[in-house]
């Protein structure tokens, strides 16, 4: 499947007290991610969503593992890549390195929800 790597510096609003990342922000930054897989592949978020009638594409299951802590200052490198797209939802996967060694890594499940299934529902 498709790939996309992105360099990101850890700013000091990723950190928490002790300037090593916040783990939420790495869901920030995975999911950032994700979105610019997309555009990569000549797909805007925004134009799916507008293209498709979707009202969103909301995570049903995303889990992450941590290795090593990243800290203010640091470059590290955030790899993207669909594992599968199905016909309403999708599998993703986003790993973290800095010098080729693993900081974190992702996986996550995502719905198309759109409005005439919304609609349908209620």
């Amino acid at each position: 499947m498709f790939v996309n790597r992105r360099d990101v510096q850890i700013q000091w609003g990723h950190c928490d007290p002790a300037s090593i990342v916040y783990y939420p922000r790495y869901f920030e930054m995975f999911d950032d991610s994700t979105s610019i897989l997309f555009e990569a592949a000549g797909f805007s978020k925004q134009d799916i969503v507008k293209r498709f009638g979707l009202v969103g594409i909301p995570m049903v299951d995303t889990r992450a593992k941590f290795y090593i802590a990243s800290t203010f200052g640091d470059w590290i490198t955030i790899e993207s890549r669909v594992e599968s797209i199905k016909r309403s939802s999708f599998e993703s996967r986003t790993r973290c390195t800095r010098a080729r060694r693993w900081r974190s890594r992702r996986s996550r499940r995502a719905c198309w929800s759109d409005i005439i299934r919304m609609i349908r529902a209620n």
